[in-house]
């Protein structure tokens, strides 16, 4: 069992560091565009958690090109986002898809996404297209979605690795998958992993055992997609940048959680609604 050893512990000082404020000369593009690729026929409201937790991270705009349905319910919910195509300094990609059931045009619009060689989320029905990133990447998968990446035949790799063989020491296939993929990854768990081929090794812990609701990765997507967006630049300089994002979204996250929860249950749009005000305790002295 790997446990802590060797990992450092994400703190709230640290994650301030990773929030981008805006100067009093910036403008929505300047404050970061994110491209958002997410939601299906079955799961449109993928789309909607991912946008809104997007939007109430701290960007300039999000682009959202996804089917019809997901389409409408997100402008229901957020007018201000933009359905046409565009640059964008980031993507999100995959939350709320299935890979099994993905149409040719899906297809070639993810492939797309990853050949800008912006950086890139990679969520749920993505992640078996990670081989495709050509800028830094980081894949954001459960144990489930993390073992069948592993040893899927989809995945061209060979390996024997079970959800239970991941569960039992999270840490340790965190940081094997970031050496055998190329990427930074964010492991999903009580106790969240995030780990990069450089070797940066951080947890997050702290979040309600009440986030364990369905949305909830949804919402931690549009987090970090926000975070990479802010902080393209950083990212193309130094990919170990993605490692610090990832935490500081997971982080940002579980504290949402927690302010959203008040010690009760919650659904996954509340997080989403506490973003702001969580960023904002963040930022204080």
């Amino acid at each position: 069992m790997s446990g802590f050893a060797g990992w450092q512990a994400w703190t709230g000082a640290q994650a301030r560091e990773w929030i981008a404020v805006p100067a009093a000369s910036a403008d929505k593009y300047s404050r970061g565009v994110l491209g958002v690729r997410t939601g299906s026929r079955a799961y449109p409201g993928a789309a909607v958690l991912g946008v809104e937790a997007a939007m109430r991270t701290g960007l300039g705009m999000v682009r959202y090109l996804g089917p019809r349905r997901a389409t409408d319910l997100v402008l229901q919910r957020r007018p201000e986002v933009v359905t046409a195509p565009g640059r964008v300094q980031a993507w999100l990609l995959g939350s709320g898809m299935d890979a099994a059931q993905r149409s040719d045009a899906t297809l070639e619009a993810l492939e797309a996404a990853f050949a800008e060689g912006v950086p890139v989320v990679c969520d749920a029905g993505a992640l078996d297209l990670v081989d495709r990133k050509t800028g830094p990447t980081v894949i954001t998968p459960h144990y489930r979605e993390l073992a069948g990446l592993l040893s899927g035949a989809a995945s061209g790799r060979r390996g024997d690795a079970t959800p239970a063989d991941i569960a039992a020491d999270p840490g340790e296939w965190a940081v094997r998958a970031a050496g055998v993929l190329g990427v930074s990854v964010l492991l999903k768990g009580a106790v969240t992993y995030v780990a990069s081929p450089g070797g940066t090794r951080l947890t997050v812990t702290g979040a309600p055992p009440w986030l364990a609701t369905a949305g909830a990765g949804d919402v931690l997507g549009g987090i970090l997609g926000a975070l990479f967006a802010t902080h393209a630049a950083a990212l193309e300089a130094d990919a170990e940048a993605c490692a610090a994002l990832a935490a500081t979204a997971a982080l940002v996250h579980g504290l949402a959680a927690t302010r959203a929860s008040a010690g009760g249950p919650l659904v996954a749009l509340d997080v989403a609604e506490a973003v702001p005000a969580t960023i904002a305790a963040l930022l204080r002295p």
